[in-house]
C-alpha cells in the first residue's frame, strides 16, 4: 500500500540557527510520559507494603527499588530519543504529529503495566515499548536524520523485554538488565558525534517536564489524603506541598536557564552535544527519580502523619531529596553555573531526617522542609559564589 505523500514527504531537519520552541504538542507528550513516571511510586510502594495482611510479596522495598531504575532506565532512554528526534524535527506537519500521538499511545500502555510489570504484565509493558520504538523509527521517514543507526538496538531491547514477560523469577531481572544495558550501550557501538540541537527547545522542554513532574507529586498529596481533612493530615500535606514548592526554586528560582541556554547557544556542536548529554540526559536522572522517590515518601506519610513511618518511606523521602539535589549539582556543574554549597550540605543531613521518620512521619516532613528552606533563603540573601567552569574544560 502507498503511503499518502504527506506522510511520506521527505524534508531536512530543521537549521540549529533557528530558534526553535517547544510545542503544545510535545508538552502534551511529556503529561503521559510524566504519568508513566509517576507510575514507578507504585513499585516503591508496593515495596513498602509488602508483609502486611493481605499484600501480596514483591520482595520488599530493596527489589521495589531496582524495579524502579530498570523500568526507568528503559523509559528514560525512549523518553530521550523522541526529546532530541522533535528538536531536530519539530512535529509540525500531520503525519509527524500522528506518529507523536500514536508515541503517547504506547506510554499510556506502558504506565499502566509498570504496576504489574514484574508480575505478568511484561508483555504489555513490552508491548507499549514495542509501540514506541516503531513510532520513533517512524519519524526517520519525515527527515533524514542520523539517529536511524540506534533502531536495531531498540528493537533488539523491546525483543527482550517481551521474553521476560514470559518468564519468571531472576530470569525476569536478567533480561531487564540485558536490555537496558544494550540500550544505554548502543552509542558506543554506533559512534558518537555530535547533533545540531538547539538550546532553547532542550532548556525548556527538560524545565517543563520538571515542573510537570513536581506538578504529579501534588498529586500523589491528594491521592495519600484519601479525602480527610484531619488537622494533622493537613498540616503534613502542607509541609508536602512545601517541599515540592522548595525542589521548584531549586531549579527555577535563580533563573537558571537563562544561563544554562546561552551557554550551550555559545558551544559548538560536539561540545553542545556533549553538555546536553551531561546536564540534561545524565544529571536529570537522579533529580526525576529523587521526586518519584519524594511522592511515594509522601504518599505513606499522609497515611498517618503522627505515628511512626516504616523504614520504607522514611528512607524513600529522605533518598528522594537526596537524590534530586545530587542531580541538581551535577546539572550546574556541567553546565558551569555557580555552586551551592549549601544544597550540598542538605544532600548530605537529608538522610540524618529518617530518624525522625521513623518517630512521626510529620516531624521528618517538618525539618525536610526547614532544611531545604534553610539553604535557599541563605543562598537568596548571601553573596553569589564563583561560577565554576564547565565540567569539559576542566
Amino acid at each position: 500500500m502507498r503511503l499518502p505523500s504527506w506522510f511520506a514527504e521527505r524534508v531536512e531537519p530543521t537549521s540549529p540557527d533557528q530558534v526553535l520552541r517547544v510545542s503544545t504538542l510535545e508538552l502534551f507528550f511529556d503529561l503521559v510520559f510524566v504519568f508513566t513516571v509517576t507510575q514507578l511510586t507504585t513499585l516503591l510502594v508496593d515495596g513498602f507494603k509488602d508483609g502486611a495482611p493481605g499484600v501480596q510479596d514483591h520482595g520488599g522495598p530493596a527489589a521495589g527499588a531496582l524495579r524502579v531504575l530498570l523500568v526507568f532506565g528503559v523509559i528514560w532512554w525512549m523518553y530521550a530519543g523522541y526529546a532530541w528526534l522533535t528538536n531536530t524535527i519539530p512535529p509540525v506537519r500531520p503525519a509527524r504529529r500522528i506518529l507523536v500521538l500514536l508515541g503517547m499511545v504506547g506510554f499510556l500502555i506502558m504506565a499502566l503495566a509498570i504496576p504489574t510489570a514484574f508480575n505478568g504484565g511484561g508483555w504489555a509493558f513490552a508491548l507499549g515499548y514495542l509501540i514506541i520504538v516503531l513510532v520513533h523509527a517512524g519519524l526517520y521517514l519525515q527527515a533524514t536524520a542520523s539517529f536511524v543507526r540506534v533502531v536495531p538496538f531498540n528493537l533488539a531491547a523491546t525483543a527482550l523485554l517481551f521474553a521476560a514477560g514470559f518468564v519468571t523469577g531472576v530470569l525476569v531481572y536478567v533480561l531487564w538488565v540485558a536490555a537496558m544495558v544494550l540500550l544505554w550501550g548502543s552509542p558506543y557501538f554506533i559512534g558518537q558525534r555530535g547533533f545540531p540541537l538547539h538550546p532553547a527547545h532542550i532548556v525548556e522542554r527538560h524545565g517543563l517536564l520538571v515542573i510537570v513532574a513536581l506538578g504529579e507529586s501534588v498529586v500523589a498529596i491528594g491521592i495519600g489524603a484519601h479525602g480527610s481533612v484531619a488537622p494533622g493530615l493537613l498540616v503534613a500535606a502542607t509541609l508536602g506541598l512545601v517541599l515540592a514548592a522548595c525542589l521548584w526554586w531549586s531549579y527555577f528560582g535563580a533563573e537558571d536557564e537563562v544561563a544554562a541556554e546561552r551557554t550551550l547557544a555559545l558551544a559548538e556542536v560536539v561540545r553542545r552535544t556533549r553538555l546536553i548529554l551531561g546536564a540534561y540526559f545524565y544529571a536529570h536522572i537522579p533529580m526525576l527519580l529523587g521526586i518519584v522517590a519524594v511522592a511515594a515518601g509522601v504518599k505513606e506519610a499522609l497515611g498517618h502523619p503522627l505515628d511512626h513511618m516504616h523504614p520504607g518511606p522514611a528512607i524513600a523521602l529522605s533518598a528522594g531529596i537526596t537524590l534530586y539535589l545530587v542531580g541538581d549539582m551535577m546539572y550546574r556543574r556541567v553546565l558551569g553555573m555557580p555552586s551551592r554549597p549549601l544544597r550540598r550540605t542538605a544532600a548530605v543531613l537529608a538522610p540524618v531526617t529518617i530518624l525522625l521518620g521513623l518517630w512521626t512521619a510529620l516531624s521528618q516532613l517538618a525539618v525536610l522542609v526547614a532544611l531545604l528552606v534553610t539553604a535557599l533563603a541563605v543562598e537568596h540573601f548571601g553573596r553569589s559564589p564563583k561560577p565554576v567552569v564547565p565540567a569539559d574544560e576542566q
